[in-house]
């Protein structure tokens, strides 16, 4: 017994020594560690602190760093603010603005993606700017004359007349500024005020996009605002917002002065909405009024040719289906009784009548068009003129 207890005492005499070495070996390991790592680091600290006494102490390294740091942060700077006006150019030159609903200006890639069409721009000669169009001939002459002022400001370079087109819809605005532009040799752009409303804060963006790619064009742009009314109100109103209120500012801002590069034409239904730095920035006031019974009946004669007589073709390779007529009717006298019957009618609506009767005959059984076809539709399109005047006269007196 006393043999193990002397056997189980040296045992732990030995593993308690041992631990103690072990003890001591990691405090001496630590302490030569620690002491390697301060001298690295005076050494690190000496090197550094000789390197940077000896450069700020050589006036010609001093100075090359200066000049190499200093042309660094100009080519970034110079890189970034180039970025952006390449893109700004770009935008303004390719891209189209979202505003920007319909246009004939073609860009780069249309141009390739359309050689032959964009060839014929180019060769395109001025003509009669009321091709196709009917209009009273008084309100013809006013409106070829301003055509041709508008021709010869784009040929001798001056500034062109800031224009508002007004009357009832459906009279043949939109119609004559695209052929007002196209018959000057200039693109045209249609954007409506309705598009700017809700836009709220990004809309002083938006408008002054609209503006820098009309005044990129070569070419001179006829910049059609329908519904203008919409977005150009009198800023004294309670109702209109401050975003609405600033995208109007915007607008005042970049046409405060005549441009040789657009000519700012305005649409609206109610003009007196205006606000009155609005009418100071106008030229010209044109009013459209719903045609009379003669143009009523060159009207019908002009859509009858095109869609009944000679409907345009769907492709190049695809002609439409031909629409018979009943030999024994005389439609000359047709027509006429026609025009005596639908007073008050728009020109849209007139065409709209046509191509009523079109979509008949199509969808009758023999496919032809006689005149109880043509009674059906008249009648039919008669009260739906006169549902929509007492809708008309309704929103009037609420106003």
């Amino acid at each position: 017994m006393a043999r193990v207890q002397a056997e189980i005492s040296g045992k732990t005499r030995m593993e308690r020594e041992n631990q103690d070495l072990a003890l001591e070996q990691i405090r001496v390991k630590a302490a030569e560690y620690r002491t390697t790592v301060l001298e690295s680091i005076r050494a690190a600290g000496s090197l550094i602190g000789q390197g940077v006494s000896n450069f700020i102490t050589d006036w010609d390294k001093v100075s090359a760093t200066a000049a190499g740091i200093t042309l660094i942060a100009v080519g970034v700077y110079a890189a970034k603010m180039g970025t952006g006006v390449a893109a700004r150019y770009v935008e303004a030159r390719l891209g189209k603005p979202s505003l920007i609903r319909e246009t004939s200006r073609l860009s780069f890639f249309q141009g390739l993606r359309r050689p032959v069409k964009a060839v014929r721009r180019v060769f395109s000669r001025p003509s009669d700017p009321l091709a196709g169009i009917v209009f009273q001939p008084v309100f013809e002459d006013k409106l070829r004359a301003l055509a041709r002022a508008t021709i010869n400001t784009r040929t001798n370079g001056g500034v062109y007349r800031n224009v508002l087109m007004y009357g009832p819809p459906g009279t043949g605005k939109t119609m004559f500024a695209k052929s007002l532009a196209h018959h000057s040799g200039m693109d045209y752009a249609i954007l409506t005020g309705g598009d700017i409303v809700p836009l709220g804060k990004d809309g002083v963006t938006a408008m002054h996009k609209v503006f820098d790619w009309a005044s990129a064009s070569r070419k001179g742009v006829v910049l059609f605002v329908d519904e203008a009314d919409a977005f150009l109100r009198k800023r004294s109103k309670v109702a209109i917002s401050e975003d609405l209120r600033s995208t109007l500012n915007a607008f005042l801002y970049r046409t405060g002065e005549a441009s040789r590069r657009f000519m700012l034409v305005l649409a609206s239904n109610q003009p007196d909405q205006f606000d009155w730095a609005v009418n100071d920035r106008l030229d010209d006031l044109v009013r459209f009024s719903k045609p009379g019974q003669p143009e009523r009946l060159r009207m019908l004669k002009l859509y009858f040719s095109l869609y009944i007589l000679d409907p345009p073709r769907v492709a190049w390779w695809k002609r439409p289906r031909h629409i018979p007529l009943p030999p024994d009717v005389d439609w000359e006298e047709k027509l006429t009784e026609i025009s005596r019957r639908i007073e008050g009618f728009s020109g849209r609506e007139i065409s709209k009548l046509v191509i009523a009767w079109q979509a008949d005959a199509y969808g009758s059984t023999e496919g032809r068009l006689d005149e109880t076809m043509m009674d059906r539709c008249v009648g039919e399109m008669l009260e739906q003129h006169s549902q929509k005047q007492v809708w008309d006269k309704g929103t009037l007196d609420q106003s």
